[in-house]
């Protein structure tokens, strides 16, 4: 007995896929959820881009991500600093990683978060591997990053360097509130029409 195909036509998707993605193009609204990659930076600046090119008006950007790759968050955070428009950062569920240095990309008055937002910093890891030499080359790169992860952190929060590179050698979750202390964000919102006027 054949077991009945349960799975819905990639064409009868694609209009409600298309109608979405029109609405958030009209809202100006993008979202960077999941694991951060070369993909996503790519998808995420192409969109950024067109956003930028249609109109002056603010792009509302929410993040929910636990980060992942650093060139692929840095490839976002530099674009958020290159386009024209002003960008709203919204913070929803975790920014962490690599997403809190592409969220730290816009002035800390446009850096918002809804009221269940987890933050998380710490310094970039890697899996070295490979000849002792191509070890040490890796080991010096991790430290590079950190320290320019580290000074992004600084330079966004207020925070001395020195102080934020103890912060992140070890993981520091914040609570909404607790990022506000830190001078990761700017405010807590619960609804978009408290964006009004940024």
């Amino acid at each position: 007995m054949d077991t009945p195909d349960t799975t819905t036509p990639a064409s009868a998707t694609e209009p409600r896929t298309s109608y979405l993605e029109e609405k958030a193009f009209k809202s100006r609204t993008l979202l960077i959820f999941g694991t951060v990659t070369d993909v996503m930076a790519a998808d995420v600046t192409r969109r950024l881009i067109a956003l930028d090119a249609d109109s002056a008006e603010p792009i509302d950007v929410l993040v929910s991500s636990p980060g992942g790759h650093v060139e692929s968050g840095d490839a976002i955070h530099d674009m958020l600093r290159f386009i024209a428009a002003p960008v709203n950062m919204i913070g929803t569920g975790w920014v962490g990683s690599a997403a809190t240095h592409l969220y730290l990309a816009v002035p800390r008055e446009r850096r918002y978060c809804l009221p269940n937002t987890r933050f998380l910093i710490h310094q970039p890891s890697g899996g070295a591997g490979g000849p002792a030499s191509d070890i040490a080359i890796q080991a010096r790169e991790i430290v590079k990053a950190r320290e320019r992860i580290a000074r992004t952190i600084a330079r966004e929060t207020g925070k001395s360097l020195e102080e934020v590179l103890v912060d992140i050698e070890r993981d520091r979750w914040m609570s909404a509130e607790e990022a506000i202390d830190y001078g990761l964000v700017s405010r807590i919102i619960q609804r978009k029409t408290e964006l009004r006027g940024a």
